[in-house]
């Protein structure tokens, strides 16, 4: 097993991207802490990886809270005396075009998703220092590296990323990596009002993907697993897109352009 004897903190456990992500890693041999803002949603994924043999912790916590994020880190410590695996995958995506966006809206995606993994890296560094060991692995989106819409939640991801750049050179000196994954469009149930709204809409997107679907919570997991395993011991500030060759272009354009 490739994470035996780790310890994996994961927000956002509870759903999605998040929730393969726990499943992945405890059958790799990982103690999984699921922290989410629904507790019964972290209870969930707690159960369905005991049920499969493995141990597991749900706890509740608002990443963009420094008391519940600090509450759940020690929760956690107190459990199993260390966390050697940090994703930070919580996140929330409200508002689009900066003209139409209130200043309450772009703060709370702030908060979220950069303030999130700020607040979470602080409460769990200092126990990765002290072991001189850890990986921590930063969910931004391919929204952080283009103008594709979304402009807080965007701008959001894109400060992740350099983020993680900071913390891998700061603490790579003390063996703990840091990496930041870039996804493209993922099935997830936070896209179940525009699937309501429109049926098809993944396969309208699938279009602009290289590989003609978009994602899976599993494509992300399977890539998350690799950066905290040490088949990626020395990689750490990299940023890796699990993003179906979307950033790499676009065919639709190219055939557009040569189309006689």
């Amino acid at each position: 097993m490739r994470l035996a004897n780790r310890v994996a903190l994961v927000t956002g456990g509870g759903s999605g991207i998040g929730q393969a992500i726990s499943l992945l890693f405890a059958q790799e041999g990982a103690k999984v802490v699921a922290v989410d803002r629904y507790l019964d949603r972290a209870e969930a994924t707690a159960a369905q990886i005991r049920a499969a043999g493995g141990e597991a912790l749900a706890l509740k916590a608002d990443v963009a809270s420094q008391a519940e994020v600090n509450a759940a880190a020690e929760q956690a410590l107190a459990t199993y005396g260390k966390v050697d695996i940090l994703v930070n995958n919580a996140g929330i995506s409200l508002g689009s075009d900066i003209l139409t966006i209130d200043e309450e809206t772009w703060d709370l995606n702030i908060a979220v998703v950069l303030k999130g993994v700020y607040l979470c890296s602080k409460a769990i560094l200092p126990n990765m220092l002290a072991n001189r060991r850890g990986a921590i692995i930063n969910i931004s989106s391919v929204n952080g590296l283009t103008g594709i819409g979304e402009e807080a939640y965007s701008a959001a991801k894109a400060a992740v990323i350099n983020l993680t750049q900071n913390l891998a050179v700061r603490y790579g000196p003390y063996q703990v990596r840091a990496n930041v994954i870039c996804p493209g469009t993922i099935e997830t149930p936070i896209w179940g009002e525009r699937v309501a709204k429109d049926p098809q809409v993944f396969a309208k997107l699938a279009k602009w993907y290289p590989l003609r679907r978009v994602g899976q919570p599993e494509d992300v997991a399977r890539a998350a697993l690799f950066l905290a395993s040490d088949d990626a011991s020395w990689i750490t500030g990299a940023t890796l897109n699990v993003d179906g060759g979307l950033m790499a272009g676009t065919g639709n354009f190219a055939d557009d352009l040569s189309a006689e």
